[in-house]
């Protein structure tokens, strides 16, 4: 016998709200239903996957596997139902989105009214969280496809290109930096910058073109949005990194704002390589049956 759909979501659900009373709350079930569903999925699995004590419920090593491998089948499940109620109509019905915070406030702007015009059976729900958030969502089968900045590590995870985003040096008025020219990336320091909190992606793929070792500290002044970061750059409290995008938006139209460019660092041949950039791409879990849509979502919102 092998255990049902049903029995895999219940799991899930219990996973998600380590409550008994909630997951069957979420499953619109009645609590002694969803308790006889995980009691029968243990049986059939031959192990315990819950350790049930008093006003907590604890997954076994068991149950995690089988939450893990649920969360694969139960996305795969979703896709199938989706795919066939779509079938013949690409990007109609619900679509889940998910985008990176400095991406969304740029693009989604310049795209999304084509993208409604195009596909005007398309209800898309959009999500904005950081990349690591999203990535698991992906996984999970929570969202259907995401909009992420790379080099982003991400196995299991397919992508599409929309377009490359020049990372600029954001300077205050007065600063050395903000002199005429480019910006050498060795005159960059970590104790000068000022920089998005940790798990923002841009923060790292920054330091990683520049090979600074990201600052330590509580004394290290780390911003919650690219709006936050250029103020405090204008206030003469440091130099940061901006997105192009962002750059082309007016988020830098700061008259004590000055934007450099980023000199290329030199190859081993001698030669310059490439500006410091970030790749954006549509991303969704390998094997997704909606795979090809968001290939479409990728070429809707290329940026030329």
């Amino acid at each position: 016998m092998l255990p049902t759909l049903r029995q895999l979501q219940y799991l899930k659900l219990l996973a998600e709200h380590a409550s008994f009373s909630r997951a069957a709350e979420a499953a619109h079930v009645s609590q002694p239903a969803l308790s006889a569903g995980v009691q029968e999925l243990e049986k059939i699995l031959g192990a315990p996957v819950v350790e049930r004590t008093r006003g907590n419920v604890q997954l076994t090593a068991v149950g995690m596997e089988a939450v893990r491998r649920a969360e694969d089948v139960l996305a795969r499940t979703e896709d199938l139902v989706e795919a066939a109620r779509n079938a013949g109509r690409p990007l109609s019905g619900r679509f889940r989105l998910g985008i990176i915070p400095t991406v969304a406030p740029f693009l989604l702007p310049a795209t999304l009214p084509a993208l409604k015009e195009a596909y005007p059976a398309l209800r898309l729900f959009i999500r904005e969280d950081l990349t690591p958030r999203l990535v698991a969502g992906l996984k999970a089968g929570q969202l259907d496809a995401a909009v992420i900045a790379l080099p982003y590590d991400a196995p299991g995870i397919a992508h599409a290109h929309i377009g490359d985003d020049e990372i600029l040096a954001a300077a205050p008025v007065g600063h050395p930096l903000a002199a005429e020219g480019a910006v050498q990336a060795g005159s960059l320091r970590a104790e000068d910058l000022i920089l998005l909190e940790d798990g923002h992606c841009l923060r790292d793929q920054a330091l990683a073109a520049f090979e600074i070792e990201a600052p330590k500290g509580d004394d290290v002044f780390a911003a919650t949005s690219l709006h936050t970061l250029i103020q405090m750059v204008g206030s003469g409290l440091g130099v940061s990194f901006l997105p192009q995008m962002a750059v082309r938006a007016g988020l830098a139209d700061n008259p004590a704002v000055v934007i450099r460019h980023i000199s290329p660092r030199k190859t081993a041949g001698g030669g310059s390589g490439p500006a410091p950039s970030r790749e954006i791409v549509v991303a969704w879990r390998s094997g997704s049956s909606r795979a090809a849509e968001a290939q479409l979502l990728a070429e809707a919102m290329r940026q030329d």
